[in-house]
């Protein structure tokens, strides 16, 4: 009998040290390779505006998320500055669920907002050398201005993987270490519809992806300031 009791015991230690080993042993990754490609834009060269490097560019997988899409930690914070009356990048990438931040670097005052449906903002009047921030937690395009001065707009668009690629002045991108696996590729750049496009992805990568952009149909429209309204063609304050 003390025998047998002395052979469950050594059993049971058995089965817990081997689930504890499979609990700590990570999971084999899936073969990563890079998916490359160009950007061009269709237009006439009359009205050209080589801006394709505003140009962005992601994937998003086809099916559930797996563990490499799921952020791991708090997704860090990006920035973008106001100085000249302008926004520094004119397009900036965040992870879903990240937040940015707009430090104001002018001499004057400047009201940072957006009213998009993925999650409107507004964060109020602040002057040189204060900086606020806000979270973009839904996948999507936030167009931000200034209420107080119209000229000033930037994007930010939240991706839901770390697969994603600034496009270079000269239209390529690179987006390494992409898992192999079934993606939705996006292309977005504010003068054109986004571009969503199947793709496969092998343990290789992809290379030498070719995308074209119609800017042809963009209409050059202007925005409303917070509160839905024109902006007034002359402001009375001093800001």
């Amino acid at each position: 009998m003390p025998t047998v009791i002395f052979s469950s015991l050594g059993a049971a230690r058995s089965r817990f040290w081997l689930l504890a080993l499979i609990a700590i042993t990570p999971l084999p990754l899936r073969a990563q390779g890079t998916v490359s490609g160009q950007v061009t834009f269709f237009e006439p060269a009359s009205s050209a505006r080589h801006d394709v490097a505003n140009a962005v560019v992601y994937l998003e997988p086809a099916s559930r998320p797996s563990r490499y899409d799921r952020p791991s930690g708090q997704p860090a914070a990006m920035s973008i500055i106001m100085r000249d009356h302008e926004f520094i990048p004119h397009v900036q990438i965040v992870r879903a669920g990240g937040s940015v931040d707009f430090p104001n670097q002018d001499p004057f005052s400047h009201n940072v907002f957006s009213n998009t449906s993925l999650g409107a903002f507004d964060l109020g009047l602040y002057r040189r050398g204060a900086t606020r921030a806000s979270t973009f937690s839904r996948v999507g395009v936030y167009a931000i201005y200034c209420n107080i001065h119209s000229s000033m707009v930037s994007f930010v668009v939240a991706v839901p993987t770390k697969a994603f690629a600034h496009v270079g002045a000269d239209g390529r991108f690179s987006m390494p270490d992409v898992p192999a696996g079934k993606y939705v590729l996006h292309v977005w750049h504010e003068r054109t519809p986004e571009v969503m496009e199947s793709l496969d992805v092998p343990p290789t990568g992809v290379r030498a992806l070719s995308v074209s952009l119609d800017t042809r149909g963009f209409p050059a429209t202007a925005h409303l300031n917070k509160f839905g309204q024109p902006y007034p063609p002359v402001r009375a304050d001093r800001y």
